[in-house]
């Protein structure tokens, strides 16, 4: 993340993204070669992931088609470890796809010639399309439509004892505020360091001069 600030502005475009030019695979293998580059392992396609403890019940390994990798902690998302999470609430959340700015936004445009808007909010019912009714009707006419529900969970496990950190579910924010703050407590809890993103932005503004 860090670099990633720091990369502002590299390319004289304004923005450190760079887009893939033979689609969104190439995101993964770029990850995959800074992995390789401090001498991480990437598997990918792997199925049926089965976390290996020792005998005191700390996280020694990783096992998928009757291969195990071999590791001291395990960074991971709640479905990994159903007995070590809890159910804290649930999220309905709809994409909208639309052909007209959104109402009261000063007609921003969209360089695809669509738009597409998300409504989302902490579900109470099992009926994602009643509890977002108040959102997507603000969006005036939706060509298309498409719900989600799913289950929110946090964990509950002590990762100094089992080496399992796990991260909490997406909330209904649509910009990720509450998930970066979740990766700053687990980078803490995991390296023992607060993370820190201040960057030197003078190398970036000597590369644009």
């Amino acid at each position: 993340m860090k670099l990633y600030a720091e990369s502002l502005a590299r390319f004289q475009g304004g923005s450190p993204y760079i887009y893939p030019l033979y689609g969104l695979g190439e995101l993964p293998q770029a990850f995959a070669r800074l992995s390789a580059v401090y001498g991480g392992t990437y598997m990918v396609n792997k199925t049926e992931c089965k976390v290996e403890f020792d005998a005191e019940g700390k996280v020694i390994g990783v096992t998928s088609e009757g291969e195990t990798a071999k590791c001291k902690k395990v960074v991971c998302d709640p479905s990994y470890f159903p007995g070590k999470v809890r159910k804290v609430g649930k999220v309905a959340r709809a994409i909208a796809i639309m052909s007209h700015p959104i109402p009261s936004t000063n007609d921003s445009q969209s360089v695809q010639g669509k738009y597409i808007a998300f409504v989302s909010t902490e579900a109470e019912t099992d009926q994602p399309a009643i509890e977002l009714k108040p959102g997507i009707d603000l969006l005036g006419p939706v060509e298309e439509i498409f719900f989600d529900m799913y289950d929110r969970y946090e964990p509950v496990n002590e990762p100094t004892l089992d080496n399992c950190f796990v991260s909490t579910n997406y909330d209904s924010t649509t910009h990720f505020e509450s998930t970066v703050v979740d990766v700053f407590n687990m980078y803490t809890l995991i390296t023992g360091k607060v993370l820190d993103l201040s960057v030197d932005l003078s190398a970036a503004s000597a590369a644009e001069e």
